[in-house]
């Protein structure tokens, strides 16, 4: 997000085959599957066995010790004893890993066995919200705003952003902003301590991850580890109420073979998804997640998915479907940007272009109403809850690609929440009174351009009842 234009770039995506070992499954006379191996990769119910059991795996996994990962939000089912209490010798030649093949289940979690210091307490958000992004860590043309002096209209606040130490590592790092380049930045304690007081308000203070330079690719169980560690960490030192994923740029992508955006097999996607699991469980009932994916990642994926069953398509093609339908359960908001973003087809076969009502209304139309993914109707999308479901708009010129006047956006609300000045297009989803609200990048190009977007936005979010 927002601190460069991502354009959506065709590119051809090749994967080596290799072959992935499956276990030998559990006999009815409970024979003791192969050894597990350290080195081997298992995926979805394969059985290996350890110290007189057999363990059943629940998604891909490999290195992870099925006696230590094998509790409720582990990777291993313990099937019980198995034939005795020797297992038999592991194979000579241990399965490999393959490139691109691990296969989660439809909703996999992961593990951290530390518990938070405390759960967030579970609390409504107001029926239709107003969530923005503020410069947290980076200065920016639009300059810095401490959070003590974030107005009160904002329902949700992301900070951003959460960036990993590298892009592989899964190790996400958050600081407030040097003085050197935020001048008037306010001390740690003072930004603790505002964040304490907004929630103590009711609002949502959230750690925005990634946006357009924290790329954060989880290739590994050992990232997917690391990354949960570190966002928890985060949390629990500054209090927060939960996450938003803000991955961009060539954070998702889909392996060549991965068609089936229900059943994922690719990495970073299988490993994103388990480690968002690990947080919901850690964090209980009151833990609030959010999405902001571009439209190259969600409505595209009407049209194109990956690479495609011939190869040559962006594999990021619609990458984030396969997030947000295994999430389903746990998302509190997805507010797709409706920005920064080329033409995108949407339910009437047309292509819709940023600038006006209409591009916010197709768009946010298919979520609320489900699609066909790559155009195939034996594979639908299942609509979002209204309540799940918000927009991104630019708070102004400067803060991105495909502003509109606030006039404009409340016209995509009101034919999206009572189905009035739709314009030429018929929403398919009918009407959506419990749609969720609005999202902007950001609130401190807000405050630069005289608040016009909270101004405008929230007393109109109120008044639809």
């Amino acid at each position: 997000m927002r601190r460069s234009v991502i354009l959506a770039a065709v590119a051809a995506l090749a994967a080596a085959c290799s072959t992935v070992y499956v276990a030998a499954t559990a006999s009815a006379a409970v024979a003791c599957a192969p050894a597990w191996s350290s080195t081997a990769v298992y995926v979805k119910d394969n059985v290996a066995s350890k110290g007189g059991n057999n363990y059943t795996a629940k998604w891909w996994t490999q290195g992870e010790d099925p006696v230590l990962k094998s509790g409720q939000w582990d990777v291993w089912v313990n099937n019980g004893a198995c034939g005795g209490t020797t297992n038999p010798s592991p194979s000579t030649s241990p399965p490999t890993s393959p490139s691109a093949s691990p296969s989660p289940s439809t909703s996999p979690t992961s593990s951290p066995t530390t518990s938070p210091t405390t759960p967030i307490p579970a609390g409504g958000l107001p029926k239709h919200a107003l969530v923005g992004y503020l410069h947290a860590s980076f200065a920016n043309g639009s300059g810095y705003l401490r959070m003590a002096d974030v107005p009160a209209e904002w329902d949700i606040i992301n900070l951003a952003f959460g960036e990993p130490t590298s892009a592989t590592s899964g190790d996400i790092q958050f600081r407030l902003c040097p003085a050197t380049e935020c001048p008037g930045v306010e001390s740690e304690a003072d930004f603790i301590a505002a964040i304490r007081a907004k929630r103590s308000a009711g609002k949502k203070v959230l750690l925005s991850i990634g946006g357009a330079n924290g790329q954060v690719q989880l290739t590994t169980t050992a990232a997917r580890d690391r990354f949960v560690s570190s966002v928890s960490a985060i949390i629990d030192k500054y209090g927060l109420d939960g996450v938003d994923i803000d991955f961009e740029g060539h954070s998702l992508s889909l392996n060549t073979g991965d068609t089936d955006f229900k059943n994922p097999t690719t990495p970073v996607i299988v490993n994103l998804i388990s480690a968002v699991k690990s947080l919901k469980a850690r964090y209980g009932a009151g833990f609030v997640l959010t999405m902001a994916p571009e439209t190259f990642f969600v409505q595209l994926g009407y049209q194109y998915y990956g690479s495609g069953p011939w190869g040559g398509q962006d594999p990021r093609a619609g990458s984030y479907l396969p997030v947000i339908y295994a999430l389903r359960g746990d998302l509190t908001v997805l507010h797709v940007q409706d920005y920064n973003s080329g033409s995108i087809m949407g339910l009437d076969n047309q292509y819709h272009s940023m600038g006006g009502a209409d591009f916010h209304i197709a768009m946010t139309d298919m979520l609320l109403a489900g699609f066909p993914v790559a155009g195939n109707t034996a594979n639908m999308f299942p609509a979002l809850r209204e309540d799940q479901i918000a927009f991104g708009a630019p708070s102004s010129v400067s803060a991105g690609n495909g502003y509109v006047a606030p006039a404009a956006v409340q016209e995509a609300v009101n034919c999206l929440v009572k189905g009035v000045s739709c314009g030429s297009y018929a929403p398919r989803s009918g009407t959506n009174p419990n749609f969720r609200g609005l999202m902007t990048w950001s609130i401190n190009w807000d405050k630069y351009y005289g608040w016009e977007f909270k101004n405008s936005h929230k007393p109109f979010l109120n008044a639809l009842g």
